[in-house]
């Protein structure tokens, strides 16, 4: 059975090489090995560029493809001595065996050499690290529209952890002071440490469900009017198809997922929320064509989309994702958002959302439909929509009356995803 560190090198390896999420990854780790591995890879994926370039500067002559792992394991020790506070004696061991062992006995004398370079050059290392652009070239090319200040304030927020947020079904006053969190002007909650959600106060009984701050505002545009006929095309998950049971007696959720339906048929089942949401398992742009005479008050569509804005969370987007990924999901939301236009009532609320960074995926593609479909108009969203609870530090309400929160948005108490929202009526 591999350690912890080769187990971690393996995984990098994964995500890196075959585009693999690291969150898919987890399952497959042992409940003993998980923490430390968790920890290890997400801090070398948020530090990977720096940590590339460290590892060059110290290289004689490149490391021979055949033997990549002794790579991996080189950059997540370094990650390791520059992070954390195991120490260093530990760390130069138990890699220079594991490069012995994965590699060869010459790579593992070098390993060695080098680990202690890095110790000898700790404070540089450290300073060339924290000043480097964490962002990929590839990924920076996804980032079209944003200003040079902009991305290095993107850039500067993949160091920061992203904290967890909840929404209450109510009392929020309660729920804040039992799991000790704060209220976001919206009325999430944010924890102030983190915690193993399963075990906190609330969670068997469905009081709440985990769901990052800027991915609850879409459904806070829909209003509080009763008697509406909803559909969430897009629905698992099912953080913001709950928002919507707890306005609305009922809710059509479509996905194309029927694992990703069941386990949201759980969550629903935990929350309370089951009887209230009728789970279609199907195409929705196929659905909604074979049945014309299925009509919407509101249509939520949070598309799926390159996920670009959640790297605080999975900083293994940063690798993985470049500008084809987005290309090819502008096309599929496209697709989604003519579907949703044609199944709207008169006057009827269409909300378009995306947990991307993209300019593409958001005010671009709602650019282009607005062009394309003269009939629908923006409706900006309010102050007691998405700040009932206090007032918020940044404006992420656009001119145009779109919502682009952005990472380094509420720094000040933890940042927030990166989403793209609108909100559309239709018109004569």
């Amino acid at each position: 059975m591999p350690n912890q560190r080769i187990l971690s090198a393996r995984i990098l390896q994964s995500v890196l090489e075959d585009k693999v999420f690291f969150s898919d990854l987890k399952e497959s780790i042992e409940q003993n090995d998980r923490a430390f591995v968790n920890m290890l890879v997400l801090s070398s994926l948020r530090n990977l560029v720096g940590l590339k370039k460290v590892l060059s500067g110290y290289l004689k002559k490149k490391i021979p493809h055949k033997h990549r792992m002794a790579e991996y394991l080189l950059l997540l020790a370094i990650d390791e001595i520059v992070e954390m506070n195991t120490p260093v004696y530990a760390i130069i061991s138990n890699t220079v065996n594991n490069v012995r062992q994965q590699s060869d006995k010459f790579l593992a004398g070098m390993a060695n050499a080098l680990l202690r370079n890095v110790c000898r050059d700790l404070e540089k290392v450290k300073s060339d690290i924290a000043v480097i652009n964490r962002l990929p070239p590839e990924f920076v090319e996804i980032l079209a529209g944003y200003s040079s200040e902009q991305i290095s304030k993107i850039s500067q927020s993949v160091s920061v952890t992203a904290p967890i947020d909840l929404t209450v079904k109510q009392e929020h006053k309660k729920w804040a002071e039992m799991l000790n969190a704060i209220i976001l002007p919206n009325g999430t909650l944010r924890l102030k440490e983190n915690a193993k959600i399963t075990e906190l106060s609330g969670f068997e009984q469905g009081s709440w469900w985990v769901q990052d701050v800027a991915a609850s505002l879409p459904v806070l545009l829909v209003g509080k009017e009763k008697g509406k006929k909803v559909a969430d095309l897009c629905a698992a998950p099912g953080g913001k198809t709950a928002q919507l049971a707890l306005l609305n007696d009922e809710v059509d959720a479509f996905d194309l997922s029927a694992s990703r339906l069941e386990r949201m048929k759980n969550n629903m089942v935990r929350l309370g929320l089951n009887e209230k949401i009728k789970l279609i398992n199907a195409d929705a742009v196929k659905f909604l064509a074979e049945n014309p005479e299925s009509k919407y008050d509101v249509i939520l569509l949070d598309a799926p989309c390159s996920a670009t804005g959640t790297f605080r969370r999975h900083p293994e987007v940063l690798h993985i994702k470049n500008i084809q990924d987005v290309k090819d999901k502008t096309f599929e939301q496209k697709k989604l958002l003519e579907a949703a236009a044609k199944s709207l009532n008169k006057n009827g609320i269409l909300i378009y959302s995306v947990c991307s960074i993209a300019k593409a995926e958001g005010e671009w593609q709602i650019r282009d439909f607005l062009h394309e479909n003269q009939n629908f108009k923006i409706v900006p969203p309010t102050k007691e929509e998405i700040s009932s609870f206090g007032v918020w530090q940044d404006n992420f309400v656009n001119e145009d009356g779109t919502i682009r929160t952005l990472p380094y948005y509420e720094q000040n108490i933890g940042g927030m995803d990166a989403f793209f929202i609108c909100k559309l009526q239709k018109i004569n």
